[in-house]
């Protein structure tokens, strides 16, 4: 993946790769690998983790981590530039593809409808959907029990994701569709890799491995 110079060329390069998504095509909630994604920052080092887990047991199959220096600068709808190579690299290193990438952000539910799960769904062709810990959109609280959601809305009254509440009275995770798959199995699959914690245990042993990484 080639590093733009400008913002302006990141953008135009989301504009133009957004209209690869496709969304429908894979029912993910089916899959039976799952790889969680995360990275951690110290300073202009970036450290991404990869994590597979079987869907119907939670156990880990294998994992990857890969470093990288943080090239593209900081501007707020354009992380994906700055994590994507190394992501990818951490991908790189798992032994054979995943049936589903979930990514700890968004895919839809960006100001371009291009977020990290979209870009990293359409460079590999994988399914991908991002399940964020904040709201990028607009949204009713969804009911109080498991399992509960409501529309996550784009400022232009699209629905881009879904509010997502994945255990009882804990406040919602917020779903989109990244590739290849449609928002109703993203949210099945998010449940079933969240049967004790708020965020998918994919991004939970993501996150964790990337932090301990020396």
């Amino acid at each position: 993946m080639r590093t733009p110079g400008t913002e302006a060329e990141a953008v135009e390069i989301q504009q133009r790769l957004r209209h690869r998504v496709e969304l429908s095509g894979t029912d993910v909630s089916a899959a039976r690998t799952a790889v969680g994604l995360d990275v951690d920052y110290t300073g202009d080092r970036i450290v991404a983790a990869a994590v597979v887990l079987e869907v119907a047991t939670l156990e880990v199959v294998q994992t990857s981590v890969a470093e990288g220096e943080t090239i593209f600068p900081y501007i707020p709808g354009l992380f994906a530039f700055r994590e994507v190579p190394t992501l990818l690299a951490a991908l790189d290193g798992l032994d054979e593809a995943p049936d589903v990438l979930v990514c700890d952000g968004q895919g839809l539910a960006h100001p371009r409808r291009f977020g990290l799960a979209c870009h990293l769904g359409v460079i590999t062709g994988l399914p991908a959907i991002g399940v964020a810990k904040t709201p990028l959109g607009r949204y009713e609280m969804p009911g109080p029990e498991r399992g509960a959601r409501a529309p996550l809305l784009h400022d232009d009254g699209g629905e881009v994701g879904a509010a997502l509440r994945t255990r009882d009275g804990v406040k919602p995770v917020f779903v989109s569709v990244g590739h290849r798959t449609d928002l109703d199995s993203a949210c099945a699959l998010t449940l079933l890799l969240t049967p004790k914690y708020r965020v998918p245990e994919t991004t939970r042993l993501a996150d964790q491995l990337c932090r301990q990484s020396p």
